[in-house]
Parts: C-alpha cells; sequence; structure tokens
C-alpha cells in the first residue's frame, strides 16, 4: 500500500499552514487532531470472555437464528442502554442454509470437500460426471470464454478461485451446461465461501483446498460423484444499532461490526474481536459525549450468511437518511492470532481486486495508516473484496474503510520481518474451525487495533470535513474570519513575504 499523503481540496487558509500564528483559530481540511481515548483492552477481553461464555452455554456457537446469537444482541444492546445510548434492535427475515452432508468421490476415492453456502442440493446420491478442468488465467472461469474448446455439458468443472465471486463461476459453468462446480482455493487452507443468497445459486457447487484443486486438475476426464444435501430455513433476527444522544444527526459517523459467528464455533476472534473493540468504544464515550458528529454503533447479524443484516439496513434506509451518514467503518477480525496489519485500500493504490472506495475512503485509509503508524506498526492495504459488512454501504456510494488482522490468507516472509508471526501459515488457522475461541486472540494486536479504531472514531466525532467537507456555522465563520485576516496581513507585508505567493 502506498503510504503517499491524500489530501482534499483545501481552504485558502489551509494553504497557507506556515502563518501558523494568523491561523491558530483556523479548523484546516484534515480530520480531527487523533487522540488516544484511553480504551483499555481489559474492558475489550471481558467482553470476549462474556460472548465465550455465551457460545459455550449455547451449543458452542452464536450464529444468528440460534440461542447464541440471540444471548449476544441481549447482552450488546444492555451494556448500550445503559450507558445512556439511543438503542434499536431491529429485525430482519431472511434464509439460511443448513448443510445436512457433503461427500465428493473422485473416481471412487473419498475426497476432502465442502459446500459452498447456498449451494444448490444434488438428488440423493449425488450427481456422477466426467471431471471438466477450467482454464487458468487472470479471470479463471469468469467469462464464457474460458470453456471454448471445451465440451463442458453434463460435466463436473472444476475452477480455480479468483477475480470474481462464486456464484458467476457457478454461474458461468452452468450456462454452459455444466452439472455442478467444484472450486479450488488459491491460497493454503480451506476454501470457506458462499454464493451470497439463494437466488444466485444455480448449481451444485462446492470448494477443496489448493491442495486437492492442484491434484485434480490433471485428471480431466475422471468420474467424479459430488452429492450435497442442504435445505433452506427461515430465520428471522436482530440487528443492534445504538446512537449517541448528542452530535448533528444529518452528518452521522458510523461504525460496525457483525455479531454472529458461523455454526461451526464461537468466533471469538471473527467477529467477536470487532464487536468487543466497538462495544469498548461506545461505552467509553458513553451514550451523550461532547461531539459535533452523532456517532452510531452497528452490531450486524448474518453477516456470515452473506452480509445479511447490514445489507437489509442500508437498503431500509431512505435516500436521505443514507445522506445523513457521513462514513462507514469496519471492524471484522482484529486480533488475529498470526495477525497482519491492514487497512481497507481506499484509494486503489496497492491496484488490487476492485477499485478505489467512493470518495473519501481514500482519507478514512489514510487516517488509519496514521493511527497505526503513531503506534510503530506500518500497516498494508487490503482490498474492498466484498466480504464484509462495508459492500452495501459502498454500493450506496457512502465512503468506508477499517481495519483487518487477515483470515485463511498466509502470512509471507516479508510480513513476519515487519510484524513478527509465522510466515507459510495463515492469519487465522482456526478461521471459521471450532478453534476460534478465547485462547487463539492476539491481545497485542487487538490492543492497537482498538487504539486506532477509537483514536479514528473519536476524530471523526469532531470533524469528517477530509472526508466529505462538512464544515458546521461556527466552523464556517471561523475559516471566513481567519481568511480576512490573512488577506489584511498580506496587505501589510513587504512584497514576497507575505503567506500566500505573488501574483505578479
Amino acid at each position: 500500500m502506498s503510504l503517499r499523503t491524500i489530501t482534499s481540496g483545501r481552504s485558502l487558509a489551509a494553504l497557507t499552514a506556515t502563518c501558523a500564528a494568523a491561523l491558530v483559530a483556523v479548523a484546516p481540511a484534515s480530520a480531527a487532531p487523533q487522540r488516544d481515548l484511553g480504551v483499555d483492552v481489559g474492558a475489550v477481553n471481558r467482553h470476549l470472555v462474556a460472548l465465550q461464555r455465551i457460545a459455550d452455554q449455547n451449543g458452542g456457537n452464536r450464529a444468528s437464528g440460534n440461542p447464541g446469537y440471540e444471548a449476544s444482541v441481549d447482552y450488546v444492546a444492555g451494556k448500550l442502554r445503559d450507558a445512556g445510548f439511543d438503542v434499536s434492535t431491529p429485525e430482519f427475515s431472511y434464509q439460511a442454509y443448513e448443510r445436512e452432508s457433503v461427500s465428493l468421490r473422485v473416481a471412487g476415492q473419498p475426497t476432502e470437500a465442502d459446500a459452498l453456502e447456498y449451494s444448490p442440493a444434488t438428488p440423493r446420491g449425488g450427481v456422477t460426471a466426467p471431471l471438466a478442468v477450467a482454464t487458468v488465467d487472470d479471470t479463471p472461469g469468469c467469462e464464457p470464454t474460458d470453456y471454448d474448446g471445451m465440451n463442458v455439458t453434463g460435466a463436473v468443472v472444476l475452477v480455480k478461485r479468483g477475480a470474481c465471486d462464486f456464484a458467476q463461476k457457478a454461474k458461468v459453468a452452468a450456462d454452459r451446461g455444466a452439472k455442478a462446480v467444484i472450486v479450488y482455493n488459491n491460497a493454503d487452507g480451506p476454501l470457506n465461501g458462499t454464493l451470497g443468497d439463494p437466488s444466485k445459486a444455480t448449481i451444485p457447487t462446492a470448494g477443496v483446498t489448493k491442495q486437492v484443486g492442484e491434484s485434480l486438475a490433471g485428471r480431466a476426464g475422471t468420474e467424479v460423484t459430488l452429492d450435497i444435501q442442504a435445505r433452506l430455513k427461515d430465520i428471522t433476527t436482530r440487528n443492534v444499532v445504538a446512537q449517541t444522544r448528542t452530535g448533528r444527526p444529518d452528518n452521522v459517523v458510523m461504525a460496525g461490526a457483525h455479531l454472529d459467528s458461523v455454526p461451526a464455533g464461537p468466533g471469538i476472534n471473527d467477529d467477536g474481536t470487532g464487536s468487543a473493540g466497538l462495544l469498548a468504544t461506545a461505552l467509553k464515550m458513553g451514550g451523550s459525549p461532547q461531539v459535533r458528529n452523532a456517532v452510531r454503533f452497528a452490531f450486524w447479524g448474518a453477516e456470515e450468511s452473506g452480509l445479511v443484516g447490514s445489507t437489509k439496513w442500508v437498503r431500509s434506509q431512505s435516500f436521505e437518511q443514507q445522506l445523513d451518514i457521513a462514513l462507514y467503518l469496519n471492524f471484522d477480525m482484529i486480533g488475529s492470532p498470526n495477525a497482519g496489519y491492514f487497512a481497507y485500500d481506499g484509494d486503489d493504490s496497492d491496484h488490487q481486486g476492485a477499485g478505489p472506495g467512493p470518495q473519501g475512503s481514500a482519507q478514512i485509509e489514510k487516517d488509519f495508516v496514521d493511527a497505526m503508524a503513531a503506534q510503530g506498526v506500518q500497516v498494508e492495504g487490503t482490498d474492498f473484496d466484498g466480504r464484509s459488512d462495508y459492500g452495501e454501504f459502498i454500493a450506496v456510494g457512502i465512503p468506508a474503510g477499517g481495519l483487518f488482522t487477515g483470515a485463511e490468507g498466509v502470512k509471507t516472509a516479508e510480513q513476519v520481518a515487519k510484524w513478527g508471526g509465522t510466515a507459510g501459515q495463515a492469519y487465522d488457522p482456526n478461521y471459521h474451525q471450532p478453534g476460534d475461541t478465547l485462547a487463539n486472540v492476539d491481545r497485542v494486536a487487538l490492543g492497537r487495533n482498538v487504539r486506532a479504531l477509537a483514536s479514528v472514531i473519536d476524530g471523526y466525532s469532531q470533524s469528517t470535513e477530509a472526508v466529505n467537507g462538512m464544515h458546521s456555522r461556527a466552523e464556517r465563520a471561523k475559516l471566513r474570519s481567519a481568511q480576512r485576516a490573512v488577506i489584511a496581513q498580506r496587505a501589510e507585508a513587504p512584497r514576497g513575504a507575505g503567506c500566500l505567493p505573488d501574483r505578479a
């Protein structure tokens, strides 16, 4: 990620920053000065302990639609109400995906695989067909031309992960006549994925590891049997949305994390860490802090089922209500045990995957980079790849950013030199597994990320000018007064000695 300075258009007074004495009263076009809000990592850890115990008492998970999630909602909402926030728990409904059994046999031999979420079920006994292997290029399986010269009608297609979403890969193969799809990972570790929702599901779709996929890539024509038994279940559940009672309600700073886990485990890093960090920050601020902009904290449900809670909430807001949101900050996994340090690549300076975020996202990235640099941590960029709750905010044009310590991606030797940890291993080896517990959180990384998120939220609560250009009336008055002072000073100064450039 580029660490270059990212700036927005500046006022006349801000461009004359060398005249510091004359401009003390000016509010510059940048984020409010960052400060340590004093959020204690011990308080964050206490919330993680609570979420672990809730999972332990409710079948080992906090998945949406299950008792552990409802208990998590009650815990978070209760803490926020006690702190004086305006709290709501809006309900939403969706169809949850429940796997009953998944099996893959290659030439009669059992092979490890898992169904992608929302994959249609196969007939009982599975689909048996020859294996076809999609061309591996920059967009594997994303375009119909990837199958030119191949007969995939009636086949089970093997395709590499990357460049487009799983649903598109499945649809392209289905349109060419395939019976089913197997997607293999482009990095070490299991492939955990979703087709998004039932409407995007076309044919049965499974995922396998990189190692399994590469071993199958040379076996085109081999008979495979894929058997997926699954069903959809109607779920009604809740988000938690809490807003300060002070600050401008038409220029809201919004920050969110998902509160649900996968059914496989308690989800303490994913995303107990983000939820606990935000909750501790909210409680430190209190429900009626001295802020210029209202702050809204969101704890999303059904993120693990395809970003359902956040998507439905954003779509429930009118255009005017969406305009009231100055920016959205997302925190999904901020204590990975083999932690990386990433900020969402708002300016697309990494040129990876998706393009830049909406206008203002570059400044958000810079502010997080600066907040981590103040702690001696060099941050890398991470793509807006659509895998977390910022997705629908970006889709409607709201500037976004946030922090992330890594999931199933593998840490490099270069990253170990910067951050420590173990090269060649996943940032979180327990991602979407039963081992995502209280015992497997990096509390040093958690503390650094919480300090950064709290300082950035606190700064935006005072000014979002650098992100969206918003001034209060008082700030505009100060700015205009300072501009007049600078102009008067320049008129009295000898030619060439003023703060502003000569116009001769």
